[in-house]
């Protein structure tokens, strides 16, 4: 009994891993293939072929690992959602509230499972081939199928762990409180699509659903209520956004950032920083920035800078003298910099959703970046003058410091491998990426070894989960943006936002104020694919070009990852240091004001961000 016990408890914990792990490793390595396929084999061999099914089934087999993924998370309750209302409640109450986001979060897992087996079973009935490697698309369909299935059977596990911790009574409220809202849609009472799509939206998000289950749930829930359209419409939606070469971008880069910070990259960049800066007024407050930059240009996501680099240098600061808050504000306000600093998944996404070229906005984005660096360094500087917190004079000869400097020649080379390649037109941002997480796996492996045989299956799993919060909401943000373009809201919104002036100047600042506001509350890949189709038409009519609204738009939420009360990287540096969120958000102000202060620069002269584009 006993054994068997054991071996269900090590298929709850484990079931999803192998799917994770192949999934991962076998969509790197095929994109990789790619790269050496058209360079080696076509180009310098002069032998002919296609690599039309390896492109499909890396495609493929990113959408495995991130659907697999989407069971993971939830079980361990990672998605993002936004908890204030929760948070704010007396704590009898909150129980109930977290009950009712996640029977919600369960009734949209549970269509999407009915919905997409029959979609399934339609295939197999009817039977269409893909376009690259021509198999059935069943065999496509399938993991999107059975990864809301296990995603349901984890939502249900998580219920009956709340009837254990809170009691059946609080679970019965919660669940009762979900019915009692759900009771409009099932009354004549001919409600518009539009104001079903927003207060299911507004409403989930106040309660805590994941935002991903939420922009799934309103759209579910306009088609519930539509005489003219059917539910099943939703079945192919996550699916029709991930078979698109340009996501597993996003996927590649996150996993490439992991690989990095895991293999022992981040000690290599401090080393080379610290020889150039360390002996400086305040020197190891500029070898944090200096180390946060450079790791940016790798691995395009901040709360990955903040872990990487914190974890090593906000120890080193406290132990010389620095104040830990100081210290960790700092850590976390230069995080900020992969998101700004390219390649950026944020630039990914907003190219993907804005239809702007990724090329135009990584290179948009060096001097901005560069110049949020410098204020940083600069701020960093005064502060330590002022604190009388001096660098160390080096006692490395300039042989040694020459050895450092090639002995991070690995990590060095990675941004020159991602930009060259994208800028040279030898491989696109998914292709460079790709690459990239295979070499960044490789280097830390054989020449950094931090990652081995016992950390190996770990690292790769975070790789998933890290990424499949992004890709989820990407997944069922399509669903969310097909009723919003059926009905016409970005117009609607647009027309009334062009109506309250005719100064594009004034519109401009409105649209900063309000991303501002939503930088606040929100984790910058929802904010971006909610607002990103609703703003185009209000910035195309004011005459602000895409690009440049791509980097005034990425800043300004770069600033609302260091922002209460959903700062991310806020609670990564209070993760590694168990400093207090408010002590680090009170130290962190004056280079909030300091950014913002920038960003309306970068506003209103254009050329800062556009002059290499």
């Amino acid at each position: 009994m006993a054994e068997k016990q054991n071996m269900f408890q090590w298929l709850d914990e484990n079931f999803e891993k192998p799917f994770l792990i192949a999934g991962l490793l076998l969509s790197i390595c095929l994109v990789s293939y790619q790269v050496f396929f058209r360079y080696i084999w076509v180009d310098t061999l002069h032998l002919q072929g296609t690599t039309a099914e390896i492109e499909e089934l890396s495609i493929y087999s990113f959408i495995m690992a991130s659907m697999m993924s989407i069971s993971y998370i939830a079980r361990r309750r990672r998605h993002v959602a936004v908890t204030l209302l929760q948070e704010k409640l007396p704590e009898r109450f909150q129980p109930v509230i977290r009950v009712t986001a996640e029977g919600a979060f369960l009734v949209m897992a549970l269509i999407m499972t009915v919905e997409t087996w029959m979609l399934t079973r339609q295939q197999i009935q009817l039977p269409s081939v893909t376009p690259g490697m021509g198999i059935p698309y069943v065999f496509a369909y399938l993991p999107m199928t059975i990864g809301f299935t296990l995603l349901s059977f984890r939502l249900i596990q998580n219920l009956a762990e709340d009837v254990k911790n809170c009691g059946i009574r609080s679970v019965a409220a919660g669940l009762g409180i979900l019915c009692l809202l759900a009771v409009p849609l099932f009354m004549d009472l001919e409600l518009e699509s539009t104001a079903i799509l927003v207060s299911v939206m507004a409403v989930g998000m106040l309660i805590g659903v994941p935002i991903a289950a939420v922009m799934g749930l309103s759209a579910m829930c306009v088609l519930f209520a539509s005489p003219f359209l059917q539910l099943s419409a939703i079945a192919p939606t996550p699916f029709t956004a991930l078979d698109n070469f340009s996501i597993p971008a996003v996927f590649f880069f996150i996993c490439s950032g992991v690989f990095m910070s895991q293999g022992g990259l981040s000690k290599q960049l401090i080393d080379v920083a610290d020889i150039f800066l360390g002996n400086k007024t305040g020197g190891l407050a500029l070898v944090t920035i200096a180390a946060c930059t450079i790791f940016a240009a790798i691995c395009g996501s901040g709360p990955a800078t903040v872990a990487a680099i914190g974890s090593i240098t906000i120890p080193a600061m406290v132990e010389r003298g620095y104040s830990k808050s100081f210290s960790v504000s700092l850590v976390a306000v230069a995080g900020s910099l992969g998101n700004i600093i390219p390649p950026s998944n944020t630039y990914v996404l907003y190219g993907i959703l804005a239809r702007a070229s990724i090329g135009d906005l990584f290179l948009a984005g060096i001097i901005p970046g560069l110049l949020m660096a410098a204020v940083m360094m600069a701020y960093a500087w005064w502060c330590s003058r002022k604190n009388g917190w001096r660098g160390e004079e080096s006692r490395l000869t300039g042989r040694e410091k020459l050895r450092r400097v090639w002995d991070a020649k690995y990590a060095l080379f990675v941004p020159v491998l991602i930009l060259g390649g994208i800028y040279s037109g030898l491989m696109t941002a998914t292709e460079s990426s790709g690459v990239a997480a295979l070499y960044g796996l490789l280097v830390g492996m054989f020449v950094y070894k931090g990652i081995n045989r016992r950390n190996f299956i770990d690292i790769c799993i975070e790789c998933c989960s890290t990424s499949g919060v992004v890709i989820f909401l990407i997944a069922m943000a399509n669903g969310f943006s097909f009723i919003m373009t059926l009905e016409q809201i970005p117009t609607t919104i647009a027309s009334f936002i062009l109506g309250l002036s005719g100064n594009p100047t004034v519109l401009i600042l409105i649209i900063c104020l309000l991303l501002v506001i939503v930088g606040m509350l929100m984790e910058a890949a929802a904010a971006m694919i909610i607002l990103v189709p609703v703003l185009m038409p209000i910035i195309t009519a004011c005459g602000m070009h895409p690009i440049h609204f791509g980097i005034v738009m990425t800043m300004i939420i770069a600033v609302g990852f260091v922002t209460p009360p959903v700062g991310v990287n806020l609670f990564v540096g209070n993760a590694i240091s168990g400093e207090p969120v408010e002590q680090i958000a009170r130290h962190a102000l004056p280079l909030v004001i300091l950014l913002s202060l920038l960003t309306l620069v970068v506003v209103f002269v254009p050329e800062i961000a556009l002059c290499l584009v």
